[in-house]
């Protein structure tokens, strides 16, 4: 298994086949509809290089992916960020998740962000129990915020520390010195 930043078509084809299952399948992803093959290239271009977009493929395709994105739109969240990962249903319980989180994590901390959020639809124990074994810890549950498949869903959100620094300095974009 490899991890690199999501830059190829095949990796854009291999996202769009993860998150297809999920949002079909499952409550995980609050969207009722399949975004397209040209959508999520444009979600990864919107999102790089502010902020890494990484997958982990093997030689055949992309096992699981994630990324860090704005938190809020005020400017005293610049140094926090949401997380997403999405890992294919078949290689959940291989590593792929921790791998992917912790070079995530090395990437935004070498960025300048401070935190990391990450917002879990409930009951999820395989997201929070990966979630948790990288270090986050539950801040904050919202009940009932979204509704899907018949049934409304609660949203809890997890927060992890990715370094201190007393007086940051603006997070800089992917692969720029700092």
């Amino acid at each position: 298994m490899k991890l690199r930043f999501a830059e190829t078509d095949d990796d854009v084809a291999g996202i769009q086949e993860i998150y297809a299952d999920i949002v079909e399948r499952t409550a995980i992803s609050f969207e009722s509809a399949v975004p397209g093959h040209l959508e999520i290239a444009r979600r990864v271009a919107e999102v790089m290089p502010t902020y890494p977009w990484l997958v982990a493929a093997d030689d055949a395709r992309v096992l699981g992916y994630a990324y860090g994105h704005r938190f809020g739109e005020r400017a005293a969240y610049a140094w926090s960020v949401e997380t997403s990962i999405y890992v294919r249903d078949n290689a959940r319980g291989q590593g792929v998740g921790t791998k992917l989180y912790a070079a995530l994590f090395a990437l935004l901390a070498a960025q300048g962000y401070q935190q990391a959020l990450a917002g879990i639809t409930l009951p999820n124990d395989a997201s929070v129990g990966l979630h948790e074994s990288v270090g986050f810890e539950r801040a904050a549950t919202y009940r009932a915020v979204g509704f899907k498949f018949g049934e409304w869903r609660d949203v809890g959100w997890w927060q992890r520390g990715l370094q201190a620094t007393p007086d940051p300095a603006p997070p800089t974009p992917v692969g720029v010195d700092a």
